[in-house]
């Protein structure tokens, strides 16, 4: 918890932020192809 707490303290943090941060990478995620584990490119 710690670690989270230094991160929010050095990047900000209010709770808007975080969760337009997470909105913003849910979109990324989706546009990836909803995809954990992604094929090797070659």
């Amino acid at each position: 918890m710690k670690i989270s707490q230094d991160i929010r303290r050095e990047h900000g943090g209010s709770r808007e932020e975080v969760e337009e941060g997470m909105a913003q990478k849910s979109k990324e995620f989706a546009a990836a192809g909803n995809r954990v584990y992604l094929p090797i490119a070659d």
